[in-house]
């Protein structure tokens, strides 16, 4: 007894939306796989790099480390480090009876907020790389080129005292002397 032909339509009509709706599936999977390896890549190309927090006796090194560090952040940082910034902080005046009052400027431009926006960032980033114990002292300067000029004097030094740090370390090396019996125990509990 021969099938009724309507009857066979209907499966292969079922078949062809089954194929057609199992191609979409394996399409969106594809899709979502390249989605998903483009955003591991993004992922992986964005870096953080570690503040670098300055110490005693590091300064260079340090400023080498924190020039790139604001260059990996934003070129335009390090520039205001280094040509200052062309913001001027609100001013304040004091009159004869002791009372300070703020002077409010006129209108600010988008250049000088991003300016201003520049050097606080640069401002806060140089706080944060002091070690907690100088906070307080370098927070009096409220920009960032000044800030950096202290943290300059403070930790680099000036010419003077590099020598005679070098001097200092020259007659410790040369006033250190081991007799050739003597272990390296001994000489180390002696020092």
């Amino acid at each position: 007894m021969p099938f009724p032909v309507v009857g066979i339509q209907r499966f292969q009509d079922a078949d062809q939306d089954n194929a057609a709706q199992a191609q979409a599936q394996k399409e969106t999977n594809k899709n979502n796989s390249l989605l998903k390896e483009e955003m591991d890549l993004e992922t992986a190309q964005t870096t953080t790099a570690k503040l670098p927090i300055v110490k005693q006796g590091e300064y260079d090194m340090w400023r080498l480390r924190i020039e790139q560090y604001f260059q990996i952040q934003d070129y335009v940082l390090w520039d205001v480090i280094e040509n200052g910034n062309s913001f001027k902080p609100v001013a304040q005046t004091t009159d004869a009876e002791g009372t300070s009052t703020i002077v409010i400027p006129g209108h600010v431009s988008a250049d000088e907020k991003l300016q201003k926006k520049n050097d606080v960032k640069v401002r806060s980033m140089l706080l944060m790389a002091l070690p907690n114990e100088h906070l307080l002292t370098f927070n009096q300067y409220k920009d960032a080129q000044n800030l950096f000029a202290a943290i300059q004097t403070r930790f680099g030094g000036n010419e003077a005292t590099k020598k005679t740090q070098k001097t200092l370390l020259k007659q410790m090396y040369e006033n250190f002397n081991a007799p050739s019996t003597e272990s390296l125990d001994s000489i180390f509990n002696r020092l």
